[in-house]
């Protein structure tokens, strides 16, 4: 493996996290060198006559308006041969070519959860393996269930012997085993007024259906937020949580208004709105506030959790052991606006917003132990977590004693959307009385980690048992650089320790425990994912290990033609901020493209990306920059971005690519850049900035114009965070200054799109909540306007993701072909 080093100087207080100014000097000096000589960064030079490179067709570039002119006429020509608009006669085969290669890697699965259950016989166990794949035709992900017995012998190996054929979770939405194994519940949302269905199973029958009405309560939350579907220990219970049932509405008839104790027989009548409720912004358009339920398996009764005021929106449900209050769960405040005001801001991935754990007995508990008891009275609902500003993910300790959770208090109180988590328990006391309980800390905020030590927790999931067998320690997935790697953290102790190979460049992820060994998947950002079995060995007078063995599985896999592909690349990465570069042994011929994440305070990992793995097939290089901000690298770093956007952020980025320049493993003259959300306001930025540096650009669903977006985004608080740092969360407001929109206006792309010249792909969802389609349109038009080379092309049914499988893939096909028809030389 090649380590890139930028030889930046670190910052006295931090070896690890260098400061803006050395940055920006280093990049200084790299291009006063590069203008003394041969100037790489400087615009490409008109290609020769005739000129083709070998990997690629490409086609002349005529610049601004005669291009605009000529791509108007081409057209026209294509329209009247019966050819897709922007498409000509010459560029068929190519879509056709480009379009069958990328079905191919659209047709590797992919691995979701897990669960392994103990059998009677010591050394083995049954594992169920959650699959994916993509179906293009009918623009969906269909799922399977595929099982294996898994058997151990002394020497520590582990053989799988996996079912013949997988099944078919046609419909479903979700699949939640009992904590025996015994049993399986299969949800069944639909689509419209119809009941929703949950299915008991039990090893070899359907055990019960039960239809719920949606007057009694809509569709369950089944999203990686929202979620929990938790079974009791007892499995005679699932509590869970779903969409409150509609409240009523105003009707009207002939006669006006319709009052109450008429029926529908008495006069033709029609609803009315009524009043108009918040909802959670981007993917939860269509949801206004998830509520708590309770469901008896056997008898098919279900029952709304009472006594949650309606503010709340709950989530993650838990059984608690032990207790009156045996339902344990997060809630999020819909006071979240201005002065803590009523306002639902958008909550997708937005880990800012504050939330707390609470107990609630069930309402099943009261009419088992006193039949006498009024069940629909109101039970109280105790906060737990009253000093913490966030609190989620909670998890029990197999013997109860504990109760062990995430906090995201850190992005709550500075107001960036995700940051550095850190982790905490509380005692559980086994009378079951919950007053007076204090908050210990296991694993604190990291603000500046040394060269190769833990950066901090940053999860963005739990198991549903994460322990080992001792009951102490339990086994998560976290960041740390660019790499998801596995995690032990003993809760009582509070050591945390790498269980993933220190040595691998790869990102690795938990999937499910076998007693004390460890299932998990790994691969890289073209390395098509691989299962594996971790068990831990003992050695005497040292440390234990953990030894991986890879799993044979009966996925199939990619083609010869893609495998041979794949196979031949290098791949690097480099500190203080992370730049991945994915490259072909010749390199420096071939073309390269610069990847952003968008955020800011997200991070590109170095797992899997079938994306990514198409353009690096079709010949480039790819450079992955995980700036400043990003999460893996301690808080310190990422709260150095707020205030700083727009600078900061490409700097990092012309940083990182002027140095693989400088080491001369790329062509300067022969690159591109791609990113969506805020990756794609650093693709504007950039092509506005540094105009000449980038031959192409594609943006998806881009920040263009932070005066547009403030008015129109469901997170109208992330402006006024990333302008002004940590001050924006205080001085964050529904109706903007003047001076506020004129400063988000000179932050944004759109202030220096006077500067572009380079070719740009626009990719946009019409339902974006995010950052609405009128911000890319706005910055698309204007360079049309402008007589700049422009593609636009609109997803009617997507939203900010652009993860429809259809969209997803006319997205990346057309990347490919944007770039691809440039005159690199």
């Amino acid at each position: 493996m090649v380590v890139l080093a930028t030889g930046l100087t670190p910052t006295p207080t931090c070896p690890r996290f260098y400061s803006r100014s050395s940055i920006v000097a280093a990049a200084s000096l790299l291009l006063s060198a590069a203008a003394s000589s041969s100037s790489p960064r400087a615009p490409a030079p008109a290609p020769a006559s005739g000129y083709s490179p070998w990997w690629r067709r490409s086609i002349s570039r005529i610049s601004l308006h005669p291009t605009a002119m000529a791509t108007a006429q081409a057209s026209e020509a294509a329209t009247e041969k019966g050819l897709p608009l922007g498409m000509d006669a010459s560029m068929v085969d190519e879509y056709a070519s480009q379009s069958k290669l990328l079905q191919e890697f659209v047709k590797i699965p992919t691995i979701g959860k897990a669960w392994i259950f103990n059998s009677k016989t010591e050394n083995t166990s049954r594992a169920i393996v959650s699959v994916g794949q993509t179906d293009l035709l009918a623009n969906k992900k269909r799922n399977f269930l595929l099982n294996s017995h898994i058997s151990k012998n002394a020497s520590n190996s582990v053989d799988f012997q996996w079912s013949p054929f997988p099944i078919e979770m046609s419909g479903v939405s979700a699949v939640i085993p009992s904590p025996s194994g015994k049993k399986l519940l299969l949800i069944r949302n639909s689509e419209d007024d119809s009941p929703t269905k949950l299915e008991v199973w039990g090893p070899c029958q359907l055990e019960n259906e039960i239809h719920i009405a949606q007057s009694v309560h809509g569709s369950l939350y089944v999203d990686e937020w929202f979620e929990g579907i938790s079974w009791n220990q007892e499995e005679t219970l699932v509590a869970y949580i779903a969409e409150e049932p509609p409240q009523p509405k105003p009707e009207f008839n002939d006669s006006g208004y319709k009052k109450a104790g008429l029926s529908e027989k008495d006069c033709k009548s029609w609803k009315g709105k009524g009043d108009w409720e918040e909802t959670w912004g981007e993917t939860y358009s269509k949801k206004r506030i998830p509520a708590l339920f309770v469901v008896n398996i056997s008898s098919g009764e279900v029952r709304a959790v009472k006594g949650i005021l309606r503010t709340l929106s709950v989530g993650q449900v838990i059984w608690a052991p032990s207790s009156s209050h045996n339902l344990v769960f997060v809630a999020w405040s819909s006071d979240n606006g201005f002065q803590r005001t009523p306002r639902k801001l958008g909550i997708k991935y937005c880990f800012n917003r504050p939330c707390a754990l609470y107990a609630v007995p069930d309402p099943f508990m009261e009419e088992a132990d006193k039949p006498s008891i009024n069940v629909s009275k109101a039970a109280p609902t105790i906060k737990l977590t009253s000093d913490l500003s966030s609190a989620f993910f909670p998890r029990f300790s197999p013997d109860g004693k504990y109760l062990v959770f995430i906090s995201a208090k850190s992005a709550v109180d500075s107001g960036a959307h995700n940051a550095t988590n850190s982790m905490h328990k509380i005692d559980w006391p086994a009378n079951g009385k919950l007053e007076g309980l204090s908050v210990a800390d296991v694993v604190p905020i990291v603000m500046c980690p040394q060269d190769g030590c833990f950066p901090g927790l940053y999860c963005s999931g739990i198991l549903r048992n994460p322990w080992l067998t001792g009951g102490q320690t339990m086994i998560l997935s976290s960041v740390w650089g660019s790499k998801e790697v596995i995690l032990s953290v003993n809760v009582v102790s509070h050591e945390v320790s790498r269980v993933s190979p220190q040595d691998s460049d790869y990102s690795w992820n938990v999937l499910a425990l076998d007693k004390d060994n460890i299932l998990a998947v790994s691969s890289s950002l073209i390395t098509v994912p691989q299962i594996y079995y971790g068990s831990e060995v003992c050695q005497t007078g040292k440390s234990n290990q953990w030894e991986w063995q890879e799993i044979s599985t009966p996925f199939p896999n990619p083609s010869d033609k893609i495998s041979a592909i794949l196979a031949d690349h290098k791949f690097s990465a480099k500190l203080p901020f992370e730049a991945i570069f994915v490259s072909w042994k010749d390199s420096a011929t071939r073309p390269t493209i610069v990847v952003l994440h968008g955020g800011p305070h997200s991070v590109y990992p170095s797992s899997y990306s079938k994306s990514l793995a198409f353009l690096y097939s079709q010949g480039y290089n790819l450079l992955v920059v995980n700036y400043r901000g990003s999460l893996g690298f301690g808080e310190e770093a990422l709260q150095s971005l707020p205030g700083n956007i727009g600078s900061q952020d490409v700097s990092d980025v012309l940083t990182a690519l002027d140095f693989v320049i400088k080491k001369g493993v790329i062509d300067a003259s022969k690159v591109a850049v791609v990113g969506g959300s805020h990756g794609g306001f650093l693709t504007t930025h950039l092509i506005g900035q540094v105009p000449g540096t980038f031959v192409a650009a594609a943006a998806r669903n881009p920040v263009c114009n932070l005066s547009l977006m403030i008015g129109t985004t469901d997170i109208p608080d992330w402006c006024f965070l990333e302008i002004y740092g940590k001050e924006g969360k205080n001085c964050f407001s529904e109706s903007p200054s003047v001076d506020d929109l004129c400063r988000f206006y000179q932050r944004s792309p759109i202030s220096h799109i006077s500067e572009v010249s380079t070719p740009t792909l626009f990719l946009l969802g019409a339902q974006d909540l995010r950052v609405p389609v009128s911000n890319g349109l706005q910055y698309a038009r204007t360079l049309k306007e402008r007589g700049v080379e422009t593609k636009i092309i609109v997803f009617p049914e997507d939203m900010h993701g652009l993860d429809k499988p259809q969209s997803d893939f006319e997205s990346f096909l057309n990347i490919d072909l944007t770039l691809s028809n440039r005159p690199y030389k």
